[in-house]
């Protein structure tokens, strides 16, 4: 399977959960307690998260522009929350998936944005 595919589909998946755990559970929202972000911060990042994994999901197919902006969205919207997690002094282990999600992101932007510039 094509790496660019697999990545893409890993990314949309998990923000469709992520965005929709992070608006709807009581468990994030003790999560964002012990980040010290309010709720209103929540919601935002679970909407953004789904906003993202939209703007992936209808760009991988209609428009590569659409899915180099969504997925750098997505990739600056998990440098944040690695930061947050630096400045908690989360441990490494809680910490990587969000570094991961910014690295896997950032790759999946510039790839579309390479794409569109193709076409």
């Amino acid at each position: 399977m094509n790496i660019l595919i697999f990545l893409t589909w890993l990314s949309i998946l998990s923000f469709l959960y992520y965005g929709a755990i992070c608006l709807f559970t009581q468990k994030m929202v003790k999560e964002f307690n012990r980040f010290r972000l309010t709720d209103f911060q929540r919601q935002l990042t679970g909407i953004l998260q789904l906003l993202g994994a939209t703007g992936l999901l209808i760009g991988v197919f209609f428009s590569p522009w659409l899915a180099g902006i969504a997925s750098g969205g997505l990739s600056i919207l998990m440098a944040l929350g690695f930061i947050v997690r630096l400045k908690i002094r989360d441990s490494l282990l809680l910490s990587i998936p969000s570094f991961f999600f910014m690295l896997v992101n950032a790759f999946l932007s510039t790839s579309y944005i390479q794409l569109a510039l193709l076409i």
